[in-house]
Order: structure tokens, then C-alpha cells, then sequence
């Protein structure tokens, strides 16, 4: 069985910083592109970044391009999204996510979403 699991969330000030966490199990991750989603309350699920299976490759949605760093470590079968400079808009619930094989924007899984609010 699959599963991603996401500690980590909570809450901070603006132009503070956090690091996101995501534990894969059930699956070989190094077979996984991974990535990062967040829906914030009244909105649609937004792509925040991706991270091919080489671990190098990145891709980052407008919204955090140059404020957010995604990072996976193989041997501990987690992905990270740093971000800093928090804005309050980047409140939201933030998903992991995985993909077999190349990252083309369709996971296979889910992570069950943990809360980031970011306050003013």
C-alpha cells in the first residue's frame, strides 16, 4: 500500500520560512517523480513543484518560482519543499504527490495534505 505522509505544516509569519516534509513508503521511490500541490480555501488545486526522478530536475509554479526549493533524498525516501519569504497567500493545504516514471503533471498518489497558514 502506498502511502505519503506529510509532517510538518503549522503556522508562521509572514516572511518567515518553512520546510515541508514527505515520507513515501510501498513504493521505489527513486522510480518516482515527486512533487508539491496546495489548494488554498475558494480556490482550485494549484501546482507549486516538481522534482524528476534524477533528483535534479526541477520545475516550480509561478506563484513560488524563487522563493520555494524542492529536494529529495533517495535513501530517506522523502521529498522537501523549502520556502521562504511566506506570504499570507500562501496559506493553504499543501499535498505531496507521485508520479511512475517522467513528471507530466498527473500523480499517481496522494498525501493526505498538511496545513500551512501564514499569517500577516
Amino acid at each position: 500500500q502506498v502511502q505519503l505522509v506529510e509532517p510538518g505544516g503549522g503556522l508562521v509569519q509572514a516572511g518567515g520560512s518553512l520546510r515541508l516534509s514527505c515520507v513515501a513508503s510501498g513504493l521505489t521511490f527513486s522510480m518516482y517523480a515527486m512533487a508539491w500541490f496546495r489548494r488554498a480555501p475558494g480556490k482550485e488545486r494549484e501546482f507549486v513543484a516538481a522534482i524528476r526522478r534524477n533528483r535534479s530536475s526541477t520545475y516550480y509554479g509561478d506563484s513560488v518560482k524563487g522563493r520555494s526549493t524542492i529536494s529529495g533524498d533517495n535513501a530517506k525516501n522523502t521529498v522537501y519543499l523549502q520556502m521562504n519569504s511566506l506570504k499570507p497567500e500562501d496559506t493553504a493545504v499543501y499535498y505531496c504527490a507521485a508520479q511512475y516514471g517522467s513528471w507530466s503533471g498527473a500523480p499517481d498518489y496522494w498525501g493526505q495534505g498538511t496545513q500551512v497558514t501564514v499569517s500577516s
